[in-house]
């Protein structure tokens, strides 16, 4: 028997946000039956905690549902969330297959309310099919410079004009599909309040409800292009075209030997509790 848990993340309302689940004692699942069990969930990823390996607190593991993923957002926020509960400290130290993440918690009567989390440092620089990636979702040209960025998912950006253009994107799902180990990140808005949608086929996800792993990159990809000063907290909002609306925040710290940290915080509500007899 191996429980599980789903909780909605980058929300504080049930049925909002991104579904993830997340097996809470891992230990005897073999890696095959991992990637079968995310299959069976059919969400956006599934989380497996297990025992740590290099003096971290727990060791988690991602699956989409056709692959593993090293790091990405929403599972480790939602899975920090689910730890956090019973964890008897304000500070957890989560490894994942890019490093140890570290997550800080605020409580309200013990309870985990808000989490913060320290991203690894992405790698950047212009994506090599960029009039591909922009006919399989239906635009002529991104207001800024069409760019990837690596923190172990792949996210591309590309930017539309303004909110309007970014819900009317219907991509060619089995053109993108064709953009291999990559998602394709559209978003819109000025200021502090940016809007976003995740395109990833090949991932195994049509359309995601928040993609945590790509709020810290868009945080530093609107500094790079001074659309946002590095230093300064954006809101993103994703999701709201499928009717789960997520809300994550994210912040990129800067000096002249380059991006130093990239934070992304956020809330999550359980929504669920079960058991799979395997």
């Amino acid at each position: 028997m191996h429980d599980y848990v789903v909780a909605d993340v980058f929300t504080d309302t049930a049925l909002e946000g991104n579904p993830l689940a997340v097996f809470t004692d891992a230990r005897g699942i073999p890696t095959a039956r991992m990637q079968r069990i995310a299959r069976e969930m059919n969400l956006s990823e599934t989380a497996f905690i297990l025992p740590p390996t290099n003096g971290g607190d727990v060791f988690v593991r991602i699956f989409t549902p056709v692959n593993e993923l090293p790091f990405a957002g929403h599972p480790t926020m939602g899975t920090a969330f689910v730890i956090g509960q019973t964890f008897p400290r304000d500070e957890l130290l989560m490894e994942t297959g890019m490093g140890t993440i570290p997550f800080s918690f605020d409580r309200v009567d013990g309870a985990v309310s808000w989490a913060r989390m320290r991203q690894p440092i992405p790698v950047w620089g212009a994506y090599s099919r960029t009039p591909e990636l922009l006919s399989a979702l239906g635009l002529a040209s991104s207001v800024l410079p069409v760019e990837e960025y690596r923190n172990g998912p792949r996210h591309v950006f590309v930017g539309l004009p303004d909110i309007p253009s970014l819900s009317a994107v219907r991509p060619d799902l089995l053109a993108l599909a064709s953009h291999l180990d990559m998602s394709a990140i559209c978003f819109a808005g000025s200021g502090v309040e940016w809007r976003m949608r995740m395109f990833s086929p090949a991932y195994g996800v049509a359309e995601d409800a928040a993609t945590g792993s790509a709020a810290g990159p868009l945080a530093i990809h609107l500094a790079r292009h001074g659309l946002a000063p590095f230093g300064s907290r954006i809101e993103i909002q994703q999701g709201v075209e499928m009717g789960r609306t997520s809300r994550m925040y994210a912040q990129a710290s800067a000096a002249d030997s380059g991006v130093e940290v990239v934070e992304v915080s956020g809330s999550a509500v359980v929504v669920a509790r079960g058991a799979f007899y395997l």
